[in-house]
């Protein structure tokens, strides 16, 4: 049964989200929409003008009797987004239309869970206290690899830092007092690509990553496909040499040990000490050499690059059986080899899926390939129209004018 909280919940984000991306809409406009009485509408319209969520514009040419006042949504409220990566912390200030403020990239040395709780806490401190503005903040996101539990902000795993069942969204919230939202960079990029990027025009996508890892973010029906309290869409750890290298997670012949930057990296660097081999390949050369000796038909770099593409091939299709998206994003340095890449994938669905699947689908590169913090602004954008940091927002503004 749903109960009178979620139900409000439901009506102010129906409201506010007809405001954000139809404003300047008038209330009447708005009740016609959204079906829901013109009390409850004057009832949530004043909540959100109360929370200087929302404003009046001018009025709206007459049609005939009384005429109409305009809403339109506020941006002027900000939160910060910070995207924990691999030896490196990316934090950013952003406003609710995506605009970015300030920005700040520092090493990260903390790898063991207290040590990586402190210093992300006196980060955020330090990119506070500088923020230059009274403008209100309102949240705090923070994006990972791992497997992310995003409802209770609870961190199940990472690859990279000591971090098990952390309660790492109860951490930041108890610190700093404000609204804290976590979640898996992949799965909050693929947002950031749904409402921003390149797949804002369809209702079914998945972004694939690959970086230091192999991962997916599954859109369907305009939400990210998890559950609340636990994650999904690792494709990295799908299986497709039995044969193969040892993967970080324990299996064999994953994804991850074909595709991802180092395991190429570390492939080529083996295959160098081989005379079959003629490469212009340096030892200490990294990944974006590596692509780009493969586009001029290396000996060494080319065979390994296409093994590469052939794998995440393997792996899209059984995304496309299973989900049957309208588009396939692809993040990384690999988008560098441009047409190279993208034919070599269109091969591979084509021996490998449903013909009625891949008759539409499209494959692009991502829209935000070196935006590391704006899978943050994702989740915000995500609390905001769902309702779930409206009620907080409203909510506090009344007890502070009550």
């Amino acid at each position: 049964m749903i109960s009178p909280w979620q139900i409000k919940r439901m009506n102010i984000a129906v409201v506010y989200r007809l405001i954000d991306q139809c404003g300047p809409i008038s209330r009447i406009d708005i009740a016609k929409i959204s079906q829901l009485a013109p009390a409850s509408i004057t009832k949530i319209t004043r909540q959100l003008l109360d929370a200087d969520l929302i404003h009046e514009t001018a009025q709206q040419q007459s049609t005939g009797g009384r005429r109409a006042i305009s809403l339109m949504s506020n941006d002027h409220f900000q939160f910060l987004s910070i995207r924990l990566g691999r030896g490196c912390l990316d934090l950013a200030i952003y406003d609710l239309a995506g605009h970015q403020y300030d920005y700040q990239s520092q090493p990260f040395i903390a790898i063991h869970e207290d040590d990586v709780v402190k210093e992300l806490i006196r980060a955020i401190e330090e990119m506070l206290r500088h923020r230059g503005t009274d403008l209100p903040l309102i949240a705090i996101a923070i994006t990972l690899s791992g497997l992310v539990a995003t409802e209770t902000g609870i961190i199940r795993y990472t690859p990279h830092f000591g971090l098990r069942d952390c309660p790492l969204g109860s951490l930041i919230h108890q610190r700093f007092h404000l609204p804290t939202y976590i979640g898996n960079n992949t799965r909050a990029m693929a947002l950031a690509e749904h409402y921003l990027g390149n797949a804002q025009d369809i209702e079914d996508s998945v972004l694939v990553s690959v970086h230091h890892g192999t991962s997916a973010g599954i859109i369907v029906a305009n939400e990210v496909f998890t559950y609340p309290d636990r994650d999904l869409g690792e494709i990295g750890h799908i299986q497709l040499d039995p044969l193969g290298e040892t993967c970080q997670c324990g299996n064999i012949g994953c994804l991850e040990t074909i595709c991802s930057n180092p395991s190429i990296l570390k492939r080529a660097r083996q295959l160098l000490g081989n005379s079959e081999y003629h490469s212009d390949l340096c030892m200490d050369d990294e990944i974006e050499r590596v692509y780009q000796l493969a586009t001029k038909g290396d000996a060494l770099c080319q065979p390994l690059v296409e093994r590469a593409i052939d794998a995440l091939g393997q792996a899209i299709a059984i995304i496309v059986n299973l989900f049957n998206p309208q588009k396939i994003l692809i993040a990384g340095e690999i988008v560098s080899l441009g047409d190279r890449l993208f034919e070599r994938l269109y091969k591979s669905l084509r021996h490998q899926t449903l013909t009625s699947f891949r008759k539409q689908l499209k494959i692009d590169k991502a829209y935000f390939q070196n935006t590391p913090t704006i899978g943050g602004a994702a989740l915000i954008k995500r609390a905001m129209l769902n309702g779930e940091l409206l009620i907080k927002i409203t909510n506090t503004k009344s007890s502070q004018t009550d």
